[in-house]
């Protein structure tokens, strides 16, 4: 059975940073490109980065970019979100997701798993 589970959300002040994680079990992580994507209430849920391999490449979307860092580590079968510079817009839940390799980045249909998401709230 394929788990995600994410941690490491909360409440933080705009300007100030969070580190969320994703464990991962139940799947080959060599196998699968690992993202992030996040929902905020009454939106739709947008994708926010995505790495194929611990040395990348990487992708991001355009609103965290320079801000947000993606990172893996498959012995740990882990996937990392750094997140600096939060902003009130930055305020969603965070789910992480994982697609097979041969589908495309970003378009979530294409991740086969996901978790339950972490909450990220960023007071102004």
């Amino acid at each position: 059975q394929v788990q995600l589970i994410e941690s490491g959300g909360g409440v933080v002040q705009s300007g100030g940073s969070l580190r969320l994680s994703c464990t991962t079990s139940g799947l080959t992580l060599t196998q699968y490109a690992m993202a992030w994507f996040r929902q905020a209430p009454g939106k739709e849920r947008e994708f926010v980065a995505d790495i194929l391999r611990p040395n990348g490449p990487t992708y991001y979307s355009n609103s965290v970019k320079g801000r947000f860092t993606i990172s893996r580590d498959n012995l740990k079968k882990a996937v990392f979100l750094q997140m600096n510079d939060l902003r009130p817009e930055d305020t969603a839940v965070y789910y992480c997701a994982a697609r097979t390799l041969q589908m495309s980045v970003a378009r979530s249909g294409n991740y086969a798993h996901w978790g339950q998401g972490t909450q990220v709230t960023v007071s102004s």
